[in-house]
């Protein structure tokens, strides 16, 4: 475990939605005060919504004026000062009403009261940020550990597969057997590198291809390949190990169950700011449900993968079209230099 002080972290205030989310609360604030107080009219609402609603907004404006700031400090540090820069502009605003309202005697108590309701607000909602930045921490390192648990899972009937490939070829072709010893080393480096990181799809590609060789050597002309590769981006960046798991189910649940094999699909295209890709491969007539569900894990561990980079931008769908079994994944295209 790391010995470095926890980060604050304060959300985007000055955005639309958080915005509109201030006003809203504050309003209701507003209502839940007036009804505390007793009496209510008009008048009284619209005077202390002007009120609640100056603090709430320049409160947001001065968070966001110092957000940069505020997030190199640790969490201790830099909760007090959002604290403070709070009540500093709630007792700001409420001497600026009491100048221009002139309400005479009490205006320590007011004070006093404004303080304390802008102290208890405050340090309710830096709570809750604290609570969500935590469960934000936790999700991420759990979708790490899954992450990292699929990209150094290689299934061990592909490693020994491989290096019964590589022990019978080494007398008769040795070449070929240093070929295949290159590929799976390739393929090992991959799966032992950093969980999500992002590589130019021309990377991906070569491992896709190194894979294909090895599993070509072992099922022979079983195995066809139909590349349809656009080549107009291939520094586009995706995540690393994505397609290669999707062809290791492709041949795994469908051209190896099939005594003539078949022939898997891989075609890739860019359609505006987004990398399109799709895989086809046949469907045995006796999948089992064992194989589904196989398949169905390695595809929700891909989404949780593409959703921690791209958010609901990205999406990985799967499902049966006559006689072919037809994956789709679509993501925003992001050069090799961001």
């Amino acid at each position: 475990m790391s010995d470095q002080p926890e980060q604050f972290v304060i959300p985007e205030l000055c955005n639309t939605t958080s915005l509109a989310l201030l006003i809203i609360f504050s309003e209701l604030l507003v209502v839940v005060l007036l009804f505390a107080g007793g009496d209510i009219s008009w008048v009284q609402l619209g005077l202390m919504s002007l009120f609640v609603q100056w603090i709430a907004l320049v409160s947001a404006g001065a968070l966001c004026s110092i957000r940069g700031w505020l997030l190199q400090l640790n969490l201790r540090l830099g909760a007090t000062i959002a604290f403070v820069a709070v009540q500093v502009v709630a007792l700001l605003v409420g001497l600026m009403a009491e100048w221009v309202l002139e309400r005479g005697p009490g205006m320590f108590e007011r004070l006093a009261g404004v303080v304390t309701i802008s102290s208890i607000i405050t340090g309710l909602l830096l709570r809750y940020f604290y609570v969500q930045q935590r469960l934000r921490i936790q999700e991420q390192a759990e979708l790490q550990s899954r992450i990292q648990a699929l990209q150094s899972r290689i299934r061990p009937h592909f490693l020994f597969n491989s290096m019964n490939i590589i022990a019978s070829l080494i007398a008769v072709d040795p070449d070929t057997a240093e070929t295949v010893v290159e590929d799976l080393s390739e393929l090992f480096r991959a799966s032992l590198n950093d969980a999500g990181g992002q590589v130019p799809i021309g990377d991906e590609l070569d491992l896709c291809e190194r894979y294909i060789r090895i599993e070509g050597l072992r099922l022979g002309d079983r195995l066809r390949m139909d590349w349809r590769l656009e080549e107009n981006d291939k520094t586009a960046l995706i995540p690393l190990l994505t397609l290669q798991p999707l062809l290791e189910n492709a041949i795994y649940h469908g051209i190896q169950p099939l005594p003539e094999g078949g022939v898997i699909v891989v075609e890739l295209k860019y359609i505006e700011d987004a990398v399109h890709i799709r895989i086809e491969n046949p469907i045995p007539s006796d999948a089992s449900s064992k194989a589904s569900a196989g398949n169905q894990m390695a595809l929700q561990n891909i989404r949780s993968r593409l959703a921690v980079l791209y958010g609901s931008k990205a999406e990985l769908s799967a499902a049966a079209e006559d006689d072919r079994f037809v994956t789709l994944l679509h993501f925003p295209k992001m050069p090799i230099s961001v």
